[in-house]
């Protein structure tokens, strides 16, 4: 055997068995994700002080609820394109949304007499749900709030830009 037929016949034994373990893998690992987009049923995003949280959005429904400036409630019809349900879902798989918490408060805030605003953000699928309640004090990682709030501001942006989408399109 000449030497270039050997080095390729190692590269091939080592680079095609190496290969065909990652692919299976890999696919193994995507196919049992225990939060797929395939799965996907609905998002609840609600928030408000303290234990009220009189804001509500329900992507199953479309029905946003909320409160103005001047404390009279607003109810809206926002019906979420497909496309941006799976922007949201890959902006929570990369910041990590599944492994948060599922209580992010501080409750010292609340000793204190202080008001901040609580969020709830729920992602519900077919054979699970995630759930996170975050506190706008919350003291904790700063990372991990920062993935909050990032999370929060994504939703909202959502939110109105389908809004504004609904209203120039009258």
């Amino acid at each position: 055997m000449n030497k270039t037929f050997k080095k390729v016949f190692l590269g091939v034994s080592i680079a095609l068995p190496f290969l065909i373990y990652c692919v299976y893998y890999y696919s193994m690992m995507i196919r049992n994700a225990p939060y797929k987009f395939s799965e996907f049923q609905s998002i609840k995003f609600e928030y408000g002080t303290d234990d009220s949280l009189v804001n509500v959005w329900d992507s199953r429904t479309g029905e946003f609820d909320y409160l103005t400036e001047h404390d009279s409630l607003i109810k809206k019809h926002i019906h979420v394109r497909n496309d941006d349900l799976l922007y949201l879902h890959r902006k929570a798989a990369e910041l990590g949304f599944w492994n948060f918490p599922n209580r992010e408060i501080n409750d010292s805030l609340k000793l204190k007499g202080v008001k901040s605003t609580h969020y709830l953000i729920q992602f519900n699928y077919k054979r699970k749900s995630k759930t996170v309640m975050f506190d706008e004090g919350f003291d904790g990682d700063p990372k991990l709030k920062d993935a909050n709030e990032q999370m929060i501001r994504e939703i909202q942006k959502v939110l109105a830009d389908e809004e504004n989408r609904e209203i120039s399109l009258k």
